[in-house]
């Protein structure tokens, strides 16, 4: 029975993985869309993080992750007779297929691996399967996603280490690999060694004892580190490099990024959260009722050593979001005991389906869901020139297949509406007989559009328009399965005034702006 339940959650998983959620712009600008750029020849915008004069994101990580499968995807799109480039499009399910991949040979195995018990090994499979953070955020291209497995391997390895039933040969292959996957685990995130706190000190006694494995670990990860410097170095350097450069000039990412959020000037740009925002806040909103199984007989264990080492450093940077305690998921999920009361364990099982159906509906569904479906409308648009994007996250241009190179994208998801309409005003093209006919607009050489959520009712009074005066708005696309949650304003419009609006005209529209010349 649980074999079939498990499967089916495989395939709702999938689903999930499939489905166009936009959950974060760093799920693009942080991974792909660079390496996008570099493997083929779409414009991509780079974000501060690389562009900055101590840049603080590693390519290094990026590479085997998401490079090697495009240079795949691309081989086999020439090998096959196909012309010109792979669609934006394809490689971007190519990704979320691949990260669906990942989750389920690599989480799942992991937890497997990591929980000795038969019995509860089965709850805990089932558990982190059920989960939506599973279904929608361990889906998609979040650096945090690959921190996740790569935090679980690493208990793994440990206990691979750790296991003296083991063969020496065993331990010292354990090691090498460990040696390996810290480094990596370290420049993908700096976050990554908090997690490793705790499981790391039980390795103590044993190097004490086989120092050997130790000298193989420290000779692994040096030799991960110069590889990783190297290719961080060679890319963000404008020329060749040599090892004078290595030398003098290495660019080490992971040393920028933790300067860079040392300082409370700069976290402040991104957010300032107090210090138990991860425990009180983002936890319960990560495990809903799974939060409160900790507190009853949790089963003491490497793996909940190592979440509780991860919540606790990072509760001490001020910034804090959820996706920071995604590798803590898993860990905690397989180390909570359910309900033994057969009608408690029924209510909480009910809870905890509903908790996650509503929530993965939420996040894997609709939360700005009409983005990565506006950027391919975009793209088959032969007159589009200029889009402004308006009370929406920061739209990947990567995905416009070349249509980047003549329409020009902003993102304006801030800006007041009095501001919007100058910008419109100023770029919106002169209205002609061909925009006031079906589809004849395509054949003008500049089009201006707009691309903003339904439940942006501050455009309400100036759509119906259809004077000589003012702009001119024509909706050509709409997507309804988009939810924008950066929109809630509880103060003025009330709860349910505010639901009604965001939730009942949930949607991502098109319009075509024009103005009388």
């Amino acid at each position: 029975m649980w074999r079939r339940t498990y499967l089916l959650l495989v395939l709702v998983r999938l689903w999930f993985a499939l489905s166009p959620s936009y959950l974060h712009p760093d799920e693009n600008f942080q991974g792909p869309e660079v390496i996008a750029g570099e493997i083929f020849s779409y414009p991509v915008r780079r974000t501060w993080e690389f562009t900055s004069e101590h840049p603080v994101r590693s390519v290094f990580p990026l590479w085997p992750v998401y490079g090697l499968p495009m240079l795949l995807l691309r081989w086999l799109w020439v090998g096959h007779g196909n012309d010109g480039e792979v669609p934006p499009i394809a490689v971007f399910w190519t990704l979320r297929v691949l990260m669906f991949v990942l989750s389920f040979v690599l989480e799942d195995w992991a937890v497997h691996e990591l929980v000795q018990s038969p019995r509860h090994r089965r709850i805990a499979i089932l558990l982190v399967a059920s989960s939506y953070v599973t279904w929608t955020f361990q889906t998609h291209t979040f650096s945090n996603s690959i921190e996740t497995l790569v935090v679980a391997w690493s208990l793994v390895l440990i206990d691979r280490i750790l296991d003296t039933s083991s063969q020496q040969t065993s331990s010292l292959l354990a090691s090498t690999v460990l040696g390996v996957v810290s480094v990596f685990g370290a420049f993908n995130r700096i976050t990554f060694p908090a997690f490793l706190l705790i499981p790391g000190f039980r390795l103590i006694p044993l190097f004490w004892k086989r120092p050997l494995s130790l000298a193989v670990l420290v000779a692994s990860a040096l030799l991960t580190v110069i590889i990783a410097v190297s290719l961080d170095t060679s890319f963000y350097t404008p020329h060749s490099i040599n090892w004078s450069d290595l030398v003098r000039n290495p660019v080490i990412t992971p040393w920028n990024n933790l300067r860079y959020n040392m300082s409370p000037a700069n976290l402040a740009q991104h957010g300032i959260h107090p210090w138990y925002q991860h425990m009180l806040v983002n936890i319960p909103m990560l495990l809903g009722p799974a939060a409160g199984l900790l507190f009853f007989q949790p089963h003491l264990s490497l793996r909940l050593y190592s979440a509780i080492s991860g919540i606790f450093v990072l509760s001490v940077f001020q910034h804090q979001e959820a996706r920071f305690l995604l590798p803590t998921i898993p860990l905690i999920l397989s180390s909570v005991q359910l309900p033994r009361n057969t009608t408690v364990l029924r209510i909480w099982v009910g809870a905890w389906v509903l908790f996650n159906v509503a929530l993965s509906m939420l996040m894997g569904l609709y939360h700005q869901g009409g983005i990565v479906p506006g950027q391919v409308f975009l793209s088959k648009q032969p007159d589009a020139t200029e889009a402004i994007w308006w009370k929406t996250y920061m739209p990947p241009i990567w995905l416009l297949n070349g249509k980047n190179e003549v329409l020009r994208t902003q993102d304006v998801m801030d800006l007041e509406g009095s501001k919007l309409l100058e910008e419109l005003g100023r770029l919106a093209t002169c209205d002609t007989p061909a925009d006031r006919r079906n589809n004849e607009y395509l054949k003008e050489s500049n089009g201006t559009y707009l691309m903003a959520p339904l439940s942006a009712t501050w455009l309400d009074a100036y759509l119906p328009n259809k004077g000589l005066d003012g702009l001119r708005f024509r909706e050509v696309w709409r997507h309804t399965q988009h939810l924008n949650l950066d929109d809630l304003d509880w103060a003025e419009d009330g709860i349910w005034a505010t639901l009604r609006r965001v939730i009942g005209r949930r949607g991502l529209a098109a319009w075509r702006v024009t103005k009388s010349c």
